[in-house]
């Protein structure tokens, strides 16, 4: 296939570009070159290439900051995805568009609704699962008016060596890892009573490109390991790992205004249209991620 990924440079954008590469894919990688938020670059890179499929992943994704900067979220998530959409239709109007969404769309789900599938109602909590939820409108508006053809992937919550540490699992090791190496007695945390459905980034990207290959044109497809696991027992076996005497102490200021306590995904859809299964476990992940930033330090 003929790919181009918007967000190449980011924590999930290299992983598909390397799998891609690796799958025998032509792949053009598109980042800091085309700012997603103004057409005329956008038109101008996908104009210079005949593709097959454009996986849409430039976002801006951290849940916390987008509440300081819902404007910038808008920007970016929602006029962002319009101007690509657009420029696949003027450009390569044949072409397929993975929409990358977030399972954040759902918003707090009842316990008694969970595993959570795609037809549940959405109700988002935060400014970024807004835009994503605003972004997906959008991607239905172009299927059903003008025939494009879009799929929408609602990943859970992925994780992987290199992802950056304002996201939870980095933060906690990097936090732990500082700490033992400074003699610290404590690292602050945020809210560790949540509990979420974790993915390896390499089994999430690797749906991605099932779901070019097998996906239906129109439907949205969440993307998760179905079992939900709380933060709070990550941290344990982080500091297990990293630094056993070192004591949580939670921060205030870690906190977000607006928190679900619990999200699990139902993928039986993606299975029944891809065959897809995560490979790797959450402790294969947390083992990489720790490899990870020891060999870096």
């Amino acid at each position: 296939m003929r790919a181009l990924v918007t967000g190449a440079s980011g924590f999930v954008g290299r992983y598909l570009c390397a799998f891609l590469a690796e799958e025998g894919d032509d792949v053009v990688a598109a980042d800091s070159e085309c700012d997603v938020t103004d057409q005329s670059q956008v038109t101008a890179l996908l104009s210079q290439h005949r593709l097959d499929v454009v996986y849409h992943l430039a976002a801006r994704t951290h849940v916390g900051e987008s509440f300081e900067d819902p404007v910038g979220y808008t920007k970016v998530n929602v006029v962002g995805t319009k101007n690509v959409l657009d420029a696949v239709r003027a450009s390569n109007p044949e072409a397929l568009t993975v929409l990358v969404s977030s399972s954040d769309v759902y918003g707090a789900v009842a316990s008694s609704d969970l595993p959570v599938n795609e037809v549940h109602r959405v109700t988002p909590v935060s400014p970024y699962a807004t835009s994503k939820l605003e972004a997906e409108h959008l991607a239905h508006e172009v299927s059903r008016t003008r025939h494009q053809r879009v799929i929408i992937a609602r990943p859970f919550n992925h994780i992987g060596p290199g992802q950056a540490p304002t996201f939870v699992v980095p933060a906690l090791a990097t936090r732990l890892l500082e700490a033992a190496r400074a003699g610290a007695a404590s690292v602050p945390v945020g809210d560790l009573s949540t509990r979420r459905d974790f993915t390896d980034v390499r089994d999430v990207v690797r749906a991605y490109r099932l779901l070019a290959q097998h996906g239906r044109v129109g439907e949205t497809y969440n993307i998760a390991s179905g079992h939900d696991t709380g933060i709070d027992d990550i941290a344990e076996q982080l500091r297990a790992t990293l630094a056993p005497d070192v004591a949580f102490v939670r921060d205030e200021r870690l906190v977000r205004p607006i928190e679900v306590p619990v999200l699990r995904g139902d993928v039986t859809k993606l299975h029944d249209a891809t065959g897809w299964e995560p490979r790797l476990t959450l402790r294969e992940s947390l083992d990489d991620i720790v490899k990870s930033l020891t060999a870096s330090a």
